[in-house]
């Protein structure tokens, strides 16, 4: 699934696109990579599929809502198109001739024609329809403060998903009903068209390619097997997750059929940025303002790390930027090795505010002070004055 483009850029609309507008933008990459256009281009015929399977899923308002929760874990189950990339060529003909009209991408010759000629109409092995199933596995984003993903936490999820419908127990069928051979295909789950050398192999559209249908429906679910349910969830969250971190829930994801186990939770986590640290990997990085007259002397500085506070000693004449590592100081392993480090940098704070009696203490130790108290001053002078005896050379 991490291969997979997101829908909405696969079809250049934003989020909040219209039927309208994703129907017009799917037409359009249909038309510009139908297959019968680009005759051996396997980059087109992929492309032709990619906005097939995207338009599948935003077309459809349950689908796309789906979606928009989870993401492409929404249909990862499903085993075909619509989120698993399983449809073949026919199938895509097939699920679209409302956009390409007649079923046959607006006239263009015969691709699935082609196929459905040289294969002979080969027949497919089908799972059994009355099988348990596994529920689909589920992605779900969660946004965590910088400290949660530092200590850890327990977070408690209220989440709506698919479970097995409890009427029918995931079957689909009424009380007293079953499923018969489709009588559109004769069980074999497609229906073939024209005549002679050509001709169109396509899915059934009667039982959608099972080969059986439901005599009676369940009223509860509509024949899905499945109804949306509230579900809370405790989720415990370890120290030192970051962003990109996927936390599996095994067996909370959508519910299984007829029986099935149920898929898993996959937890997709976002830290927000610290207002104290910056993070590298397990590595923190901060910056401790102190008085230059501190580092001018000597002395103790309090550094916030993960474990408490820590002194640092700051020896005589440290520079203004001096980086300190403080070493296991940084954010726990995930798999229980040792703590990153903790840089801290040494940022110098001018005094403000000051009253009659420190100006007079600075002005003085400003008459005592001398150019060899300010050793990088005079090194910045001295590359200045270079640089104007060279501007003298060249006249200008």
């Amino acid at each position: 699934m991490a291969d997979k483009r997101d829908y909405y850029e696969v079809l250049g609309v934003s989020r909040t696109a219209t039927a309208d507008e994703i129907k017009s933008a799917y037409r359009k990459l249909a038309m510009k990579y139908h297959p019968d256009r680009n005759p051996g281009d396997k980059a087109a015929e992929e492309k032709f599929k990619e906005a097939a399977e995207a338009y599948d899923v935003l077309h459809d308002a349950d689908k796309r809502a789906r979606y928009d929760q989870f993401g492409h874990q929404a249909f990862s189950g499903d085993g075909g198109f619509g989120g698993a990339g399983g449809m073949n060529m026919e199938d895509i003909f097939a699920a679209f001739g409302d956009i390409f009209g007649g079923g046959r991408g607006g006239g263009f010759g015969g691709f699935s024609e082609f196929f459905s000629g040289m294969g002979g109409g080969r027949q497919e092995r089908r799972a059994d329809p009355n099988a348990p199933r596994r529920g689909d596995d589920m992605t779900y984003r969660l946004d965590i403060d910088f400290d949660e993903a530092l200590f850890g936490s327990t977070r408690d999820l209220e989440l709506t998903m698919p479970a097995e419908c409890p009427e029918c127990h995931g079957s689909g069928a009424a009380a007293g009903s079953r499923r018969v051979t489709c009588r559109t295909c004769g069980g074999h789950g497609v229906v073939i068209g024209g005549s002679g050398f050509f001709q169109v192999r396509q899915t059934c559209p009667t039982c959608g390619g099972e080969g059986s249908v439901i005599e009676k429906p369940c009223r509860k679910c509509r024949g899905t097997g499945h109804v949306t349910a509230p579900q809370k969830i405790s989720l415990k969250i370890p120290a030192g997750v970051d962003s990109g971190s996927r936390l599996r829930l095994s067996g909370k994801g959508g519910g299984g059929l007829r029986g099935g186990p149920n898929g898993d939770l996959y937890v997709q986590v976002v830290v927000r940025e610290s207002e104290l640290f910056e993070r590298n990997g397990q590595d923190l990085f901060v910056d401790v303002p102190v008085s230059p007259f501190v580092a001018a002397l000597g002395g103790s500085v309090a550094v916030p790390t993960p474990e408490g506070e820590a002194q640092l000693k700051l020896p005589a004449g440290t520079p203004n930027g001096k980086v300190f590592r403080l070493r296991g100081k940084g954010v726990p392993s995930l798999r229980g090795g040792s703590p990153g480090d903790l840089d801290a940098r040494i940022v110098f704070e001018v005094p403000v505010s000051l009253d009659r009696k420190q100006k007079a203490a600075l002005e003085e130790f400003l008459k005592l002070s001398s150019p060899k108290n300010f050793p990088e001053a005079q090194t910045f002078a001295n590359k200045a004055r270079v640089f104007f005896l060279h501007k003298e050379k060249l006249g200008k």
